[in-house]
């Protein structure tokens, strides 16, 4: 054999010897550094919440949501998707707390000649009456949601003296197109029956 080989060897028989794995020796410093990390995550979510807890203080002066009429008439479209929240209108990040609008939900949406019915199970419905709708738009993103351009049905209303962004992305896109025709008809309807008075 050539001194390499028994060398490799040599060295092969020390290594499979020491295989053992090194003891932790300062557990202490371990579990201390562990806590911390579990502590500074607590504080991190605690701040979040107390945020998000602060937004809706700010936003208490607007007005309680309004219920849905007993008789909303007619149906003229249904949509079933997502909420993704509502704003100020024109800033997209601006996202409104108040009254669980900032929640975002399953959502189904029914349109009436009294107004937008939205219902979302687990989270707070509310009504947007046909007289505060102001338009109704496609758009990218809301409230920190971004999706393909067109793939979010924006309602503007106005509640109390608050414009108001809603974001809805419907499980049938195709759908967005209509909705925003039908909403915007309504609108220019009911703002030519005004303007005739």
């Amino acid at each position: 054999m050539t001194p390499v080989i028994l060398l490799a060897n040599g060295l092969a028989t020390d290594l499979a010897a020491e295989k053992e794995s090194a003891e932790v020796t300062d557990w202490a410093a371990r579990i201390g550094w562990l806590v911390g990390l579990a502590l500074f995550v607590a504080l991190i979510y605690w701040l979040m919440r107390e945020g998000w807890k602060w937004r809706g203080t700010l936003q208490s002066d607007l007005p309680e949501l309004p219920d849905a009429p007993d008789d909303p008439g007619a149906a003229k479209l249904t949509m079933s998707g997502r909420y993704h929240g509502s704003t100020t209108a024109g800033q997209w990040l601006d996202r409104i707390v108040a009254h669980g609008l900032g929640t975002r939900s399953r959502v189904e949406l029914t349109l009436t000649d009294a107004g937008l019915d939205v219902v979302r199970p687990g989270a707070t419905d509310f009504f947007i009456p046909v007289g505060a709708l102001r338009e109704a738009v496609l758009g990218k993103g809301i409230a920190g949601k971004v999706l393909t351009e067109g793939g979010l049905l924006i309602v503007t209303w106005e509640h109390g003296d608050k414009l108001i962004d809603s974001g809805f992305r419907s499980d049938h896109a195709a759908e967005h197109n209509e909705w925003v025709d039908v909403i915007n008809s309504m609108i220019n309807k009911k703002t030519e029956t005004e303007g005739a008075r």
